[in-house]
């Protein structure tokens, strides 16, 4: 009905007998606008770093990862060709993966090594992520490494081709002990980068060819995992299933969600929680609606009389206060969500909030993604909230008002 909104807006905008009210229902504007545009903002810079660091590490992590069941490594079969020649594979890289411990000088450190081959080399995307140096392990038959930034800092590694980094492997081979014997197998190598991607990658892995870490670790024909990655718009789960079919259960096949579910699964309860911390906010915001329509009710005892007088139903006179409440929530939302996207589409053109000064980071600023998702759970939030805060004062007061008219 028209009239319900007509008289809520002359009750919302129109001066009260008392100063204040209008002065609480301002305030209760302003309230569940803050918090509207906190949950914007902060929901938005949650997913510009969820997306930064989905980036970062597709510059390392596969789109699928072949792993054995059972022990740490395999030979591939002829079933693997067939995988290999699938149209919709763009890189079947092999992989040798081990720890080791590295050393520089006077310096040691435990490293995860990674071998790898000409198809890793071409579509990792990993060269993108050199600060220092380039990205090469292979150069004229010389062997050469590329490292994690924060690895070679902590080891005091230098680019200067004068000193070669020794790495110490055990054997796998050696039968009994004997102290005439090294246990290690020792390789020299020099590094020509460093790459930064994430804290976990940077603080301890280590590449190089794939027959270096072969010959490092005792294997011959032996890979830890083969990596995968697929065209442009590929149906990776359809991958995925096809690609169990042909080698069956022996393997473990893993997306990149899989990858790292742990920490995917740490980001996504972090937004969930925050998300209803900020909902928390709003709804002790929302007890100024409360406070507001209940002097609005008492303030108009003398215009409810009139409208009951002229054959208004118990029923509208409610909607009537409950739909003013709602406007007062819904207007703070709409203003506060349009500040808030308004500042975040600030920070992604401009850049204006800066990451500390003097952190290694790979980007200057805070990373901002809009999702229109998050703006509808905003709403619904600031809505629902809105509907109960304003459900109270009007069940409650207005019924024991209009029964002593």
């Amino acid at each position: 009905m028209r009239i319900i909104p007509f008289i809520a807006f002359r009750y919302l905008f129109s001066k009260k007998k008392k100063n204040i009210i209008n002065i609480i229902s301002i305030i209760s504007t302003i309230g569940i606008s803050i918090g509207t545009m906190a949950l914007i903002i902060v929901l938005s810079v949650f997913n510009g770093f969820d997306g930064l660091i989905k980036n970062l590490y597709s510059s390392f992590d596969p789109d699928l990862k072949i792993l054995p069941v059972k022990g740490k490594t395999f030979i591939p079969d002829s079933s693997f060709l067939k995988i290999k020649n699938d149209a919709r594979i763009i890189s079947f890289a092999q992989v040798v993966e081990d720890n080791a411990l590295v050393k520089n000088g006077n310096r040691q450190k435990p490293a995860v090594i990674k071998g790898v081959d000409n198809e890793f080399v071409k579509h990792s995307g990993i060269d993108s992520m050199i600060v220092d140096g380039q990205f090469i392990i292979k150069h004229k038959q010389q062997d050469y490494a590329v490292m994690g930034y924060s690895f070679g800092m902590q080891l005091g590694v230098g680019l200067n081709f004068i000193n070669p980094i020794k790495i110490y492997a055990p054997k796998r081979k050696l039968k009994g002990y004997n102290i005439t014997k090294n246990p290690f197998n020792i390789k020299h190598i020099y590094p020509t980068g460093f790459f930064m991607i994430q804290q976990d990658f940077d603080s301890q892995y280590m590449m190089v060819p794939i027959d270096f870490a072969r010959k490092l670790f005792d294997y011959k024909d032996e890979i830890s995992h083969i990596e995968i990655r697929a065209k442009k718009g590929t149906d990776i789960e359809k991958l995925k299933t096809d690609i169990h079919t042909i080698i069956g259960d022996k393997f473990n096949i893993q997306n990149r969600y899989e990858q790292h579910q742990l920490l995917y699964k740490m980001m996504k309860t972090e937004k969930l929680a925050i998300f209803f911390i900020l909902v928390f906010i709003l709804i002790i915001a929302s007890f100024n609606i409360i406070g507001s329509l209940s002097m609005l009710i008492i303030d108009k005892k003398h215009d409810i009389s009139i409208l009951k007088s002229m054959g208004a139903s118990e029923k509208l006179i409610q909607h009537i206060f409950l739909f003013e409440g709602w406007c007062i929530s819904i207007f703070g939302g709409l203003i506060g969500m349009s500040l808030g996207l308004l500042i975040c589409w600030s920070q992604i053109k401009f850049g204006l909030i800066s990451l500390a000064s003097g952190t290694d980071f790979v980007t200057n600023s805070y990373p901002v993604i809009i999702k229109l998702s998050d703006i509808i759970y905003s709403l619904g939030a600031v809505i629902l909230i809105g509907y109960i805060a304003s459900r109270f004062p009007v069940r409650y007061i207005s019924s024991n008002i209009l029964k002593n008219k």
